[in-house]
C-alpha cells in the first residue's frame, strides 16, 4: 500500500511470514516487520500495519492449534524492529472515537502474539521503540544484537504512555523501579536510550548476540531454550509493600520536577502503581483509558511538534548556505584555556580528529589549560566514555602553549576569552596577522556582538559566532551567528563543523542575546523585577513551577553563575533598553558572593531559594507586589513581547528556531513544545503581539 492510499501518510508495516526449520522436526514462524525494505526509514506501526500484523498473528493461531508451527519470532528490517507507532497518524487524529480505536489496536495485536500457544520469541536486530519494544515484552523471550542501542519507551516525553502493554509487562518483568526507570526517568532525561549490554543487565533482554551472524545465533539459541538446555531467569512479582514504597518514591520526584505540569508522566505512574493487583484485561483497559485521553491532549500536539523540531527539522538548519561552500577543517586554534576553552578543544578533537592547538597568555595560564584538559580526558574514559586508546589521542592531539604563531596553520580559530568587547577585539586584530588568508575566525561570545568585534577587522566576512552552552559535551544546541558581512563560505564552514561536531546548530542574526540568551535573561528579569518591586522571592521562585521547567529561576541564575548572568544582563540592558532592569539586589549578593539556592543536599532535593537573601531586597510590600499567577503573567507576556520584536528583527526566520533554541539550549520541556505553542494556547501572543505565532493546529488540539 503505498503512502497516497492512506487517510494520514502511513507506510503501512508489511508483516512477512516465513517458516524455518529446527532440528527435531520442528517448525518456527518467523515474523519479519517491514516498511517496504526503505533503510531510510524507521518501521512504524498504524492502523494498517497493525492490521496486517494482526493478520499475521491470528493464521499463526490457527496454525499453532493445529500443530502446524512450534514456536514463532519476530523480528525487524535491517537496523529496526519498530520505532512505535506512526507518529505521523497520530498527529491526524481528530476525535476520541480514533483514539480509542488506535488504543485498543495494539492491545488486540500484541495480545494475539502472547496468546499463541506456543514459545514466542522477539529477536531485536535494531532500534525499538515505543510501541515496538512493546511488541517484544508480549513475546515470551527475546535476544539482541549487540550494536543495538536504542531501546527505550520515550512515550511519557512525547506526551503519551506505553499504552499497548508497557505499564503493565514491564514492571513484571524488571520489578517496579527498573520498570519505572525507563518508563519515566529516562525518557525525561532527553529520552535516555537502552543499548544491549544494559538490556541484558536489567532483564530486558535474554541474551546479546553478534549483529554478524545475528539470526542464526537467535535462531541457535531458541533451538536451545525449546530442548531446555536454557532457562532465562525470571524475577519474581515486587510485595505490594516494595511496590508501593517505589511508585510513591517516584510521584515525589515527578512532583519535585514538574509540579503537575505535564500530565502523561501522572498517568504513566498510576498505570503502574496499580498494575500489580489489576488483571491483565483491566491494567489493558486502564491504559486504553488513558490513550484514547492524552492523544486528544494539548500536551501531545506540542510534543510532536517538539519532537519533529528535534529530529527531522534539525537535519536541515533555516537558513545555512550550501556545504559544498564550507572549507575544509583540517586544523583547529582556540584561544584561551580556561574552563570553556578546554571543553572545546576536547570535543574540537574528538568528534573532528584533527589537531588542536590552544594559547594562553603565560605559561601558568597554559599549564591550567593541559591540566584542564587532562582531568576532562581521564574522566572519560575513567567512566568508559572513550577508551584508553582514545584518550591518548586526544591528549596527543590537543596542545597548549603561549606562542600565537601556532595558528598560522588553523583552518578555523575560535575565540573563547573572557566575555569584554575590547579584549576580544584585541585577540582578533592579533589574529588577523598571523592566520591564513581564508582561515575562519569565530567567536564563543553569549551576548556581544560579533559585528563590533569584527568591524576593524580589514577582512570582517570571514568571522562567525559559534555559541556553545556549558557543558559543551551534553548541550547539544550550537547558535551559529551571522553578521551582515559573514561570508555564506564562512557561514557554510560554521555550519558544517557544528554537523560534524554532532551538534544542532540554529542560525541567528547578530543581535544582542541571540535567541537563547536573550530569551532567558528576559525571564529572569522579569522575576527579578517582580522581587525588586515588593514580591517575596519565595513567591516569585514558586511562580512558574506550573510551567515544569527544568529549574525555577533563582536556581537557573545559580547554575548559570551570578556574576555571569548580571554580565550579560547589563549587555542587554544596554542594548534593549528598560525591558531587561538591572536588579541591586542580585548585584548586592554577587558582590557579597552569597548563592541564591542552598548547597545542594547530595539527595536530589528541588533546588529552591534561599529565602534567606530576601534581606538584600527588602522586606516584601504590598501593591505592587505580586503573587505567583501575577509573576507567571509578567514573565510571559514579557516572553511573548520578546519574541515578536526577534521575529520583527529577524533574528531567525520563524518560531520554529526559537523553540529548537529554548528546548536544546535551555532544556524547555516537550510538553510545552518549547516557548511559542506555548504563547498561542495560552492567548499571550494574540494579547501581546496581536496575532498567533502559528496556525491554529500547530501543537494545539485540533479545532
Amino acid at each position: 500500500m503505498s503512502d497516497d492510499q492512506t487517510t494520514h501518510a502511513e507506510r503501512v508495516t508489511h508483516a512477512l511470514v516465513r517458516d524455518v526449520a529446527l532440528p527435531g522436526g520442528r517448525t518456527l514462524a518467523l515474523v519479519t516487520l517491514d516498511n517496504g525494505l526503505d533503510h531510510t526509514k524507521p518501521t512504524t506501526l498504524g492502523p494498517g500495519g497493525l492490521g496486517e500484523l494482526r493478520t499475521a498473528f491470528e493464521g499463526l493461531r490457527a496454525r499453532a492449534a493445529d500443530g502446524g508451527v512450534d514456536a514463532v519470532a519476530v523480528t525487524g528490517k535491517p537496523y529496526y524492529l519498530a520505532a512505535g507507532a506512526d507518529l505521523r497518524g497520530v498527529a491526524s487524529i481528530s476525535d476520541p472515537a480514533q483514539a480509542r480505536h488506535i488504543a485498543e489496536l495494539g492491545h488486540a495485536t500484541y495480545r494475539l502474539l502472547s496468546e499463541l500457544g506456543v514459545p514466542t520469541f522477539a529477536y531485536v536486530n535494531g532500534a525499538a521503540l515505543g510501541g515496538g519494544l512493546e511488541l517484544a515484552l508480549h513475546c515470551d523471550y527475546r535476544t539482541v544484537g549487540t550494536d543495538v542501542s536504542a531501546l527505550a519507551l520515550p512515550e511519557v516525553m512525547l506526551g503519551l504512555v506505553p499504552g499497548w502493554g508497557g505499564c503493565y509487562l514491564l514492571p513484571r518483568l524488571l520489578g517496579v523501579e527498573r520498570a519505572l526507570e525507563l518508563i519515566l526517568t529516562r525518557p525525561l532525561a532527553n529520552n535516555r536510550m537502552t543499548g544491549a549490554d544494559e538490556a541484558v543487565e536489567l532483564g530486558l533482554a535474554d541474551v546479546a548476540l553478534h549483529p554478524a551472524d545475528f539470526l542464526e545465533q537467535s535462531l541457535a539459541w531458541t533451538v536451545r531454550v525449546l530442548d531446555g538446555d536454557v532457562i532465562p531467569r525470571r524475577r519474581e512479582l515486587d510485595d505490594a509493600a516494595t511496590w508501593a514504597a517505589v511508585t510513591t518514591a517516584a510521584r515525589d520526584r515527578l512532583d519535585a520536577r514538574l509540579h503537575g505540569a505535564a500530565p502523561a508522566p501522572y498517568r504513566a505512574l498510576e498505570l503502574v502503581a496499580a498494575a500489580r493487583d489489576r488483571t491483565r484485561d483491566e491494567a489493558y483497559a486502564a491504559e486504553d483509558d488513558a490513550l484514547t485521553e492524552l492523544l486528544m491532549s494539548d500536551e501531545l500536539r506540542a510534543g510532536l511538534y517538539a519532537f519533529d523540531l528535534t529530529t527531522r527539522k534539525a537535519r536541515t538548519p533555516a537558513g545555512a548556505p550550501s556545504a559544498e561552500l564550507a572549507r575544509p577543517v583540517r586544523a583547529v586554534g582556540i584561544v584561551g584555556a580556561g574552563l570553556m576553552a578546554a571543553q572545546l578543544a576536547v570535543l574540537m578533537a574528538r568528534r573532528l580528529r584533527v589537531p588542536v592547538v590552544m594559547r594562553e597568555i603565560d605559561d601558568e595560564r597554559a599549564a591550567a589549560g593541559r591540566d584542564a584538559v587532562r582531568r576532562q580526558v581521564e574522566g572519560m574514559a575513567a567512566k568508559g566514555r572513550i577508551s584508553q586508546d582514545e584518550a591518548a589521542r586526544l591528549l596527543a592531539s590537543i596542545t597548549v602553549g603561549t606562542d600565537l604563531g601556532v595558528f598560522a596553520g588553523a583552518d578555523l580559530v575560535v575565540e573563547a576569552v573572557t566575555e569584554v568587547m575590547k579584549v576580544k577585539q584585541q585577540v582578533f586584530a592579533e589574529l588577523e596577522e598571523v592566520v591564513a588568508p581564508d582561515a575562519v575566525l569565530a567567536t564563543n561570545t553569549s551576548a556581544l556582538s560579533v559585528s563590533e568585534m569584527s568591524a576593524h577587522l580589514r577582512h570582517p566576512e570571514r568571522v562567525v559566532g559559534l555559541h556553545f552552552f556549558n557543558p559543551v559535551a551534553q548541550m547539544p544546541l550550537v547558535e551559529v551567528v551571522r553578521t551582515e558581512g559573514t561570508s555564506e563560505q564562512t557561514l557554510a564552514t560554521a555550519f558544517a563543523v557544528a554537523k560534524d561536531l554532532r551538534k544542532t546548530a540554529v542560525g541567528v542574526a547578530d543581535r544582542p542575546g541571540f535567541v537563547v540568551n536573550r530569551l532567558l535573561l528576559r525571564m529572569l528579569a522579569d522575576v527579578a523585577g517582580a522581587v525588586e518591586q515588593g514580591t517575596p522571592v519565595t513567591t516569585a521562585d514558586a511562580a512558574l513551577r506550573p510551567l515544569g521547567l527544568p529549574m525555577g529561576p533563582f536556581a537557573l541564575i545559580q547554575l548559570v553563575g551570578l556574576p555571569v548572568a548580571l554580565h550579560v544582563l547589563d549587555t542587554l540592558h544596554t542594548e534593549l533598553g528598560d525591558r531587561y532592569p538591572l536588579s541591586p539586589g542580585l548585584e548586592r549578593l554577587a558582590a557579597e558572593r552569597r548563592r541564591v539556592v542552598p548547597e545542594p543536599d547530595g539527595r536530589g532535593a528541588e533546588q529552591s531559594v534561599d529565602p534567606g537573601i530576601q534581606e538584600v531586597f527588602g522586606t516584601p510590600g504590598d501593591a505592587p507586589a505580586l503573587d505567583e499567577q501575577g509573576v507567571r503573567d509578567r514573565v510571559l507576556a514579557g516572553l511573548a513581547q520578546e519574541v515578536g520584536l526577534m521575529l520583527d528583527e529577524h533574528v531567525v526566520p520563524g518560531p520554529e528556531q526559537i523553540d529548537l533554541g529554548m528546548i536544546l539550549g535551555a532544556g524547555w520541556p516537550f510538553h510545552l513544545g518549547g516557548l511559542t505553542p506555548l504563547l498561542d494556547r495560552s492567548g499571550w501572543s494574540e494579547r501581546v503581539i496581536g496575532r498567533r505565532l502559528h496556525p491554529r493546529g500547530v501543537a494545539d488540539v485540533p479545532a
